[in-house]
């Protein structure tokens, strides 16, 4: 086994924990500066950044979404045989695929702002926004492209890093901009006699900091880029590989890796999408009236899924750390490794996944206190995130056992598991709305029953193609155990603040603080975690050390 592959068996995890960690930085500041900013934009403006987003989205699934997963998948394949000058020729073929998809499709809906914000949106005055959001698709594209590549290579760190830029610089423009452009939309709309453009340039202003901060991301991606090339042109001139892959069928190959992901990433924004429009036919139908349904609506969308999102990071960092590293395993044929990363994958994933599921069903009213200090709904929206809750387990499950099947070369089985989870879904939805009126909380538990059903077919999935079954004592039992006894800690403890001190920072942020440092105690004293589990971990050593000082293991 070369020194290559070894380091590349050895730090798989310790990748993952770092993106998972940069990832986790990146939600949080994006949870937090959105607060200003949805206060700076006002009720119009939201709508209008909301619209101009809607259609960003789905544009970033077609043109770069997809890339960092197939460029990790090929280059990581090539890497771990030998093929470096195979692996660039990759990168180089993905460059220019990426480069004239990006900007095809952002001169498209640059200059065809007005007819599709005003015909398939009909909201004209988003114009402004999407017409700003555009040139942002063609530099993610290219973005995308050097992320794949670094992955494959088996170091995230450039895409942790340039992910935290990217956020910061993305947080400062947007609520400068959308303030900046909101007084320069005051003064065009007194002088048009047209009050939404305050609004509609606020939330052009607010889409700023989206292309700024996929600006600076590049730019130091850019950096990272030439300050490795050196080292890898030398490892190139090294590689005596005879055959050299031509570039058709480069692209051949890259097409059919990122079509799958493309249609599987593609049915997970249509569930969202079509649950919020039968759920709003079902309402209309039932005489509610517009404003109680789609406040009822926000509270899902506005401040249930962002904390959700938040600890779901985690499995997104080890997710995409696990598919290279699978690929070159399968690449090598060292086959008996294939089961010990599935296992490992998983246990870690549920290591973080179980104790955010408990603390967030627990500690439901403080967190959204704590974040949004929303009191007219509180205790609606802290109900619908403690029966959400579970979605961080399953969602985190759905997250990495999705890249083992991808890093098994099973493209397609996620998509065929994804499609038939979403009819599922759809049918239960429309059940427990027609049939039981659960109206806001069917929306929570039909995304449950998806992730269920996608769990259920992946590990089935798995199961089939690889022949690795789920261990469930240490991966599940033990940090489940230690998961309830933080959770019954972290209750008594916010309950105890709360009534000594009051108010919405302190009983939370101590309780929280409590129950990581429970949770911790518990999951090396019940045996979930050995010491080569640790030293896997980001500074692990460290760790390892102060843990043994402290006779915890």
């Amino acid at each position: 086994m070369s020194g290559e592959t070894k380091t590349r068996k050895d730090d798989f995890l310790l990748q993952g924990g770092i993106l998972a960690i940069a990832a986790i930085i990146t939600r949080m500041i994006g949870a937090l500066y959105r607060i200003p900013l949805s206060n700076i934009l006002g009720d119009e403006g939201r709508g209008f950044y909301g619209f101009a987003f809607e259609i960003y989205a789905i544009a970033l699934v077609l043109t770069s979404f997809s890339f960092p997963i197939a460029i990790s998948k090929l280059v990581s394949a090539r890497i771990a045989t030998g093929q470096r000058r195979n692996a660039y020729r990759v990168f180089k073929c993905a460059f220019a695929f990426a480069a004239i998809l990006g900007l095809s499709v952002s001169a498209l809906i640059f200059f065809g702002a007005n007819w599709i914000a005003g015909n398939i949106m009909n909201s004209p005055m988003s114009a402004y926004a999407l017409r700003v959001l555009a040139p942002g698709l063609f530099i993610v594209s290219i973005m995308s492209v050097l992320r794949g590549y670094f992955q494959g290579l088996g170091t995230m760190v450039p895409t942790g890093v340039s992910q935290v830029i990217e956020q910061i610089f993305n947080a400062v423009i947007s609520i400068v901009g959308a303030l900046a452009l909101f007084n320069f939309g005051l003064r065009a709309a007194q002088e048009r006699g047209n009050e939404l453009l305050a609004p509609a340039y606020s939330a052009a202003g607010g889409t700023l900091g989206t292309v700024a901060g996929a600006i600076a991301g590049l730019l130091f991606l850019g950096f990272a880029f030439m300050a490795y090339n050196k080292t890898n042109n030398r490892k190139i001139r090294d590689d005596r590989t005879k055959t050299k892959e031509s570039y058709k069928d480069i692209l051949k190959v890259l097409i059919i890796t990122i079509i799958p992901i493309t249609f599987s990433t593609a049915i997970y924004n249509i569930n969202l999408i079509l649950n919020l429009i039968i759920f709003n036919h079902v309402m209309v139908t039932r005489g509610y009236t517009e404003s109680y349904y789609m406040t009822l609506q926000g509270l899902f969308t506005n401040f249930v899924n962002p904390v959700l999102n938040i600890p779901l990071a985690m499995s997104a960092g080890i997710a995409a750390a696990v598919l290279p590293s699978l690929a070159a395993t399968i690449a090598t044929n060292r086959k008996e490794e294939i089961h010990v990363k599935i296992n490992q994958t998983t246990r870690f994933t549920m290591l973080f996944a179980l104790p955010s599921f408990v603390g967030s069903a627990v500690l439901a009213s403080p967190i959204i206190f704590l974040l949004f200090n929303q009191t007219e709904w509180l205790r609606l929206s802290a109900q619908l995130l403690a029966i959400g809750a579970i979605m961080i387990v399953l969602y985190s499950w759905v997250n990495v056992s999705n890249s083992i099947l991808q890093g098994l070369n099973k493209m397609q089985e996620p998509v065929k598991n994804a499609a038939i989870s979403l009819i599922i879904q759809l049918i239960a939805l429309v059940i427990m709305l027609v049939v039981f009126n659960w109206h806001v909380y069917a929306l929570v538990v039909s995304n449950v029953i998806f992730a269920v059903c996608m769990c259920y077919l992946n590990v089935r999935s798995i199961r089939i193609h690889s022949g690795y079954r789920q261990e469930i004592v240490t991966t599940f039992m033990k940090p489940g155990i230690a998961s309830l006894i933080m959770g019954v800690v972290a209750f008594g403890i916010y309950r105890l603040f709360d009534f000594i001190v009051g108010g919405r920072f302190i009983p939370a942020t101590v309780a929280i603080f409590v129950a990581m440092v429970v949770y911790g105690v518990c999951v090396l004293k019940i045996g979930a975690l050995s010491e080569s589990d640790i030293i896997a971990l980001p500074k692990g050593i460290v760790i390892l050390r102060l843990v043994r000082k402290m006779r915890l293991l």
